[in-house]
């Protein structure tokens, strides 16, 4: 790891900035607030210190309304900066992404089949879409890793061209179900492009178990990607049950990408543009690739959402518009470098 600071002074850098961003993207929206009055009004809900005197329009901004989401996308950039990182040390390719295996169009294709049945009003109703949404993207990468496996052996390339297809298969599905629909799609559009379906805790204390043991289930794999980064026959001499531990990181990436998808909507190029950008940073050591990828990627996420919120205020774009057209940028910027420092 490159390190120009000892890596807890790193790792609190990263912290810093994840704090300063979740702070940023409660304070400014369609309605600015100062981020000194909304980090007392937090200390206020949270350690119970006394706040300045605000509106109860205010407070209700602050910690009804933008409180909760910023949260929401904290964990889902979080959950995808640490599963992008897996899988790109799984698959030993930077230019690896969470939804390499399907688990966005999976995702997809499960909301849209929810929001092609009838919409009830309900509590329970309106938790179908991101339910179909996180069970569909957990069976699709079932399907994937149980096609690409063959006498208990997985390629990643295979498990890659499982991907591919099964991805292709659940888009025109998909795509098919949003032509013959007469139901409210605009839905199932704002979801696919970022759009969170659910507004307030519940989402959040729903994804909240999920991303939690998946979460420590990653950052548990750390040295064990380490080793696989001498190629997998390699790693097997040197110890590490290699079909296991690709098993059990694919397990565990799915799951928190699948709960980010099923709750903050498709949201592209998080995972993989932010382990690139720390790889590049700090270097490959994964002990310290995995948790600074995902502070990195929470920070990024309430970056974009704020600029979501704020480019065409007081309308909102779903944030996954925006990681599009900056991850598009970031990568072109990263080829424009490359071909000028080419002889």
């Amino acid at each position: 790891m490159r390190r120009s600071w000892p890596w807890f002074g790193v790792l609190l850098l990263h912290l810093g900035l994840l704090l300063l961003a979740f702070l940023w993207n409660i304070a400014w929206g369609a309605v600015s607030i100062p981020p000194g009055v909304v980090a007392r009004l937090l200390a206020e809900a949270g350690l119970g210190w006394p706040a300045p005197p605000v509106s109860e329009a205010v407070r209700t901004i602050v910690l009804v309304v933008r409180l909760p989401h910023a949260a929401l996308m904290a964990l889902v950039g979080m959950a995808l900066g640490a599963s992008g990182a897996a899988y790109q040390g799984l698959f030993r390719n930077p230019l690896a992404d969470p939804y390499l295996l399907g688990v966005a169009s999976g995702a997809g294709l499960g909301a849209v089949l929810a929001l092609s049945a009838a919409w009830p009003q309900t509590v329970a109703g309106m938790y179908r879409v991101p339910a179909a949404a996180f069970g569909a993207a957990l069976l699709t990468v079932a399907l994937v890793y149980a096609l690409a496996r063959r006498h208990g052996y997985t390629s990643p390339a295979t498990l890659i061209l499982a991907g591919v297809a099964v991805s292709s298969v659940a888009s025109a599905l998909m795509s098919f179900l949003m032509l013959r629909s007469s139901g409210d799609l605009r839905r199932a559009l704002s979801f696919l492009l970022g759009g969170a379906p659910l507004l307030g805790w519940k989402p959040v204390l729903a994804m909240l178990p999920y991303w939690a043991v998946g979460m420590a289930a990653l950052l548990t794999m750390g040295h064990a990607l380490n080793v696989l980064q001498f190629g997998e026959e390699q790693a097997h001499a040197l110890g590490l049950p290699v079909e296991a531990t690709k098993a059990f990181v694919l397990a565990a990436a799915s799951l928190v990408t699948a709960a980010a998808v099923a709750f903050g909507g498709v949201i592209g190029f998080v995972g993989l543009m932010v382990p690139h950008g720390v790889r590049l940073l700090w270097g490959e050591d994964y002990r310290a690739l995995l948790p600074l990828a995902a502070l990195g990627g929470g920070a990024a996420l309430l970056v974009f959402d704020w600029l979501a919120r704020v480019l065409l205020r007081p309308q909102s774009l779903p944030v996954g518009v925006v990681t599009a057209l900056v991850g598009g940028l970031f990568f072109l910027g990263l080829l424009v470098r490359q071909r000028a420092t080419m002889p």
